[in-house]
């Protein structure tokens, strides 16, 4: 049979659809019509007639590859497109991954040239890339422990070297207690030792105080301060020197303006600027503390009106056991403003020390969430 009626009689037992189909396998072949066009070519696929069981013939359907050209055509074209946004997505995902890691190794070279230059860097931390985690570790406890060998000998240094100078007077004046004195000249040798001894004391303190600080890669606790209150409560606290000297301390501040950070060190920062306020004050004098909000910052200006500090020393005010002489001649422990600076720090924020026409102006910059 042939339903084109060109065929009837000749043997196809030949060709591989009805060979293959006759042996109970799949029968396909593709045979072109004309040896010098490729697309000529006709699929021919068969399937078995069946009797009784048996294979007694076949059938099979002809296709021209040329009717099927057109979706294939189409087929191309829709794994080249798949192919081109498939190519352009795995470049999108490597530039990301690209970028990532990019700014893994930004983070890490930032926080070691913090560390070499002996500023307070957060460990940076990573989300995805684990490795880069723990090379972060590895460099917090590299900075931890070359930051304890070194700290350890600046602190016994500076400690021996500040301490000296009370020793010495101290052993001066109880040898010359040891020598037969009048009761007043005792009397000023022994409040010389008690002076010295409280200097000492005070040193001590301060120093181990700014030890911890320092230490301190980053606040350990964070809470909502408001300013106007703790203002009220430091001027407080130095009624009795305010009023021995006549001092006019003005506070401008608005009751709403509070930042986020630890009460205590913010608190003790501002008294340790305020007490050399007053140090560095004349009698009758004044002090203004004025305290504004912007956009992003909290300025608290602590100003007052004594004498401007020496342009030789105005880059070094903040240097740690450096201090000027007092009105009353009382020699400080220089600790005070460094104490300061750290603290700021802390809050990520900025001590500005500069002279007005008047005295001398502290300004701190603390950035607000």
């Amino acid at each position: 049979m042939d339903s084109w009626q060109r065929d009837v009689g000749k043997d196809f037992s030949r060709w591989n659809d009805v060979y293959l189909t006759l042996r109970g396998e799949y029968g396909a072949r593709s045979t072109a019509l004309d040896a010098n066009d490729p697309l000529s070519t006709v699929m021919h696929v068969a399937a078995p007639i069946i009797y009784n069981e048996k294979i007694i013939g076949t059938v099979t359907v002809a296709k021209a590859n040329r009717s099927v050209q057109p979706f294939i055509n189409m087929s191309k074209y829709r794994v080249l497109s798949w192919l081109a946004v498939m190519s352009i997505l795995a470049l999108i995902v490597g530039a990301l991954i690209a970028w990532r890691i990019n700014g893994a190794l930004f983070k890490l070279a930032n926080y070691a040239d913090k560390m070499g230059r002996g500023e307070k860097a957060s460990k940076p931390t990573f989300r995805i890339f684990y490795e880069y985690g723990l090379l972060s570790d590895a460099l917090e406890n590299m900075r931890r422990q070359l930051d304890g060998k070194s700290y350890v000998e600046n602190y016994v240094q500076t400690l021996t070297h500040e301490l000296k100078s009370p020793l010495s007077a101290i052993k001066g004046a109880s040898e010359i207690l040891q020598t037969p004195l009048s009761n007043e000249k005792q009397q000023l040798f022994v409040n010389n030792i008690e002076s010295e001894s409280a200097r000492m004391q005070m040193l001590i303190d301060k120093l181990l105080a700014l030890t911890k600080l320092e230490q301190l890669p980053e606040l350990e606790k964070r809470q909502i301060i408001v300013i106007a209150p703790l203002l009220e409560a430091i001027r407080d606290s130095f009624i009795a020197r305010i009023t021995t000297k006549n001092v006019l301390v003005t506070i401008q501040c608005d009751s709403s303006i509070q930042l986020i950070g630890d009460r205590f060190l913010i608190q003790q920062t501002l008294y340790n600027i305020i007490d050399n306020a007053l140090d560095f004050l004349f009698d009758g004098g004044q002090i203004t503390i004025n305290v504004k909000q912007y956009k992003h910052t909290v300025n608290i200006k602590i100003s007052n009106t004594g004498p401007c500090i020496p342009d030789y020393a105005l880059s070094r005010i903040t240097e740690r056991f450096y201090s000027l002489p007092r009105a009353s001649g009382n020699k400080s422990t220089g600790l005070g403003l460094n104490f300061a600076e750290q603290v700021v720090k802390l809050h990520k924020g900025q001590l500005i020390v500069s002279n007005s026409e008047s005295g001398v102006v502290v300004e701190i910059i603390i950035p607000t969430p």
